[in-house]
């Protein structure tokens, strides 16, 4: 096996058991390992250390499979991480209200680059690294064989594969096509999702249980659920009892389905509006005008892509918070997200403190919100956890 030796006091991390060794880690490589090839990880006095995949043109030069030097990376040690990964989401198939969730999450399931998301009968997945794409067939039989459906879709038509040297893909890896919509069931709300055109794999899973908990803040509440793609928090308001619901999003496409998922829902709102534009500026016009909100949902996109973007990011998270917080009335909650991994849950503390401050209102945390359990993370991969949330109340 090829392999590379890493510089002098630059295993730590290894050791520690993070998955990935940068660029400037590397000392030598012995070989010319392809893309994706299984290399072995040796620290600068000898010791084998692990496998991990070579990605040449990455930052990211290896992502670790193991750090068993003795653990050898073939289809059966890969169609065993799925297995496994597969096995662990046996919870979420009990009682049938929720037919959508994550069964393969990269780096926390042992499999790095790999996004596998069940919608009802359908599989998506993104492969976004060398070593996931070179494993992409092995692994697209091995989740047929755990977890059998009637068709498995790629979206890879990421940007973070352009780093990775691979370009972008999308299309059917086996079985039927999914259709323009398919039909799936969260905590008992209906959905329509798009898995073929839609934002990540086509829904925010990574909010499911976020979306739950806001439920038992809503029951006759006036809801404004900002940057509301399709819907999914708002959905979740009138599933338990709002008097009215106000989404607001820059996509016209989104708002539609948005409709169409309330309309999916049997649960009766007084007052279902939906505004298209940008959110900053409709939130901007609706504090203008005196409106007021008993429930508040900031679930902004990505502000932060680069470490260089992080100060602007930051401003922006300020800036949206700052809104939603004039907008609560007494005794209203705030519920508000950060997507960004460059994004501390320290950092975005202080963000919304600042904000609060900057609104004059005492604002306390009722608790603090994360991705949804079948997001696990690695507890030496603290890069795992990039979505970080607070639920507020008002004074």
């Amino acid at each position: 096996m090829t392999s590379i030796t890493l510089h002098p006091n630059r295993d730590f991390s290894v050791l520690r058991r993070h998955p990935w060794i940068f660029s400037g880690a590397v000392s030598r490589v012995d070989g010319v390992p392809e893309a994706g090839e299984s290399v072995q990880i040796i620290s600068s006095d000898g010791t084998p250390l692990g496998t991990g995949a070579f990605s040449p043109e990455s930052q990211i030069r290896v992502r670790m499979w193991s750090f068993d030097p003795a653990v050898a990376v073939d289809d059966a040690f890969v169609s065993d991480r799925i297995a496994r990964a597969v096995g662990a989401r046996a919870v979420f198939l009990g009682d049938g209200a929720t037919n959508a969730f994550r069964l393969v999450n990269a780096e926390a399931d042992g499999v790095p680059g790999l996004i596998a998301d069940r919608y009802g009968d359908w599989i998506v997945c993104q492969f976004t690294t060398v070593g996931a794409e070179r494993w992409k067939d092995v692994i697209v039989a091995a989740l047929q064989r755990y977890f059998p459906c009637r068709g498995i879709y790629e979206r890879s038509d990421v940007e973070a594969r352009a780093h990775e040297g691979l370009p972008q893909k999308a299309g059917v890896l086996a079985g039927e096509p999914p259709p323009e919509r398919i039909d799936i069931v969260e905590n008992g709300c209906r959905y329509q999702v798009d898995v073929r055109a839609g934002h990540k794999t086509g829904f925010y899973l990574d909010q499911r249980d976020n979306r739950e908990r806001i439920k038992r803040y809503a029951n006759g509440c006036d809801v404004l659920n900002a940057f509301s793609y399709t819907g999914g928090f708002g959905i979740a308001a009138v599933a338990a009892g709002a008097a009215s619901v106000t989404h607001v999003d820059l996509s016209a496409e989104a708002l539609a389905l948005a409709k169409s998922n309330t309309a999916l829902n049997t649960c009766h709102v007084e007052e279902s509006s939906f505004i298209q534009g940008n959110v900053f500026e409709v939130l901007r016009t609706f504090r203008d005008q005196g409106r007021s909100f008993d429930l508040v949902v900031l679930d902004p996109p990505k502000f932060a892509e680069s470490k260089g973007s992080l100060m602007k990011a930051s401003r922006g998270y300020k800036d949206i918070n700052l809104l939603g917080i004039k907008l609560l009335r007494p005794g209203g909650v705030l519920a508000t997200f950060s997507c960004s991994g460059l994004m501390t849950p320290e950092l975005f503390h202080k963000v919304v403190a600042d904000a609060a401050v900057d609104a004059k209102r005492d604002i306390q945390v009722i608790t603090r919100l994360q991705q949804a359990e079948d997001h696990p993370e690695g507890l030496c991969f603290p890069e795992g956890l990039y979505l970080k949330g607070f639920l507020c109340r008002a004074g």
